[in-house]
C-alpha cells in the first residue's frame, strides 16, 4: 500500500556533502530521514522556493522534456529499502498509459518539488525501517 508522504524538512549543511530530507507521512506519526547530495538538496530547495534560473538545470530540463513530449508527472513512489538504499520511481502519463521510471529518491523529489506531484511511501518501506 502506497502511504502519502510530504517533504517535511530540508537540513542543508554546506560544510558537509552528505545532506538530509525528512519525509513524513501525510496523516500519522511516521517519518525518515534520507541522505542526499548536495546537488539535489539546492535543486529541491530552489524549485520549492519558485527560484527561475536563466537556464533550465538538469532537473528543469527533465521537467521540461516530459511536458514536450506528452507525459505528465503524476506521482513518486519510494518503493523499496535495501542495504541502507532507498529505491523509487517517477510515474509518468503519457498518450494514456503510465510509465514508471526507476530514480534516485532525491532525483525524484528534486523533479517533483514545485509541480505539486503527490511523493508515497510504500508501507514495506516504513515497516523495514522499524527494524
Amino acid at each position: 500500500m502506497e502511504i502519502p508522504v510530504e517533504l517535511s524538512q530540508i537540513l542543508i549543511n554546506e560544510a558537509v556533502d552528505q545532506q538530509i530530507i525528512v519525509l513524513k507521512e501525510k496523516e500519522g506519526p511516521r517519518s525518515f530521514p534520507i541522505v542526499i547530495g548536495m546537488p539535489e538538496i539546492l535543486a529541491i530547495d530552489r524549485r520549492l522556493k519558485g527560484c527561475q534560473m536563466p537556464r533550465p538545470l538538469t532537473h528543469d530540463l527533465l521537467a521540461g522534456v516530459i511536458k514536450q513530449m506528452g507525459g505528465e508527472i503524476l506521482k513518486v513512489v519510494i518503493h523499496d529499502l535495501r542495504e541502507h538504499t532507498f529505491y523509487a520511481r517517477i510515474h509518468i502519463r503519457q498518450q494514456g498509459r503510465e510509465i514508471e521510471v526507476d530514480s534516485r529518491p532525491s532525483d525524484a523529489i528534486a523533479l517533483a518539488s514545485g509541480l505539486q506531484v503527490p511523493i508515497f511511501v510504500e508501507d514495506s518501506v516504513f515497516e523495514k525501517l522499524q527494524l
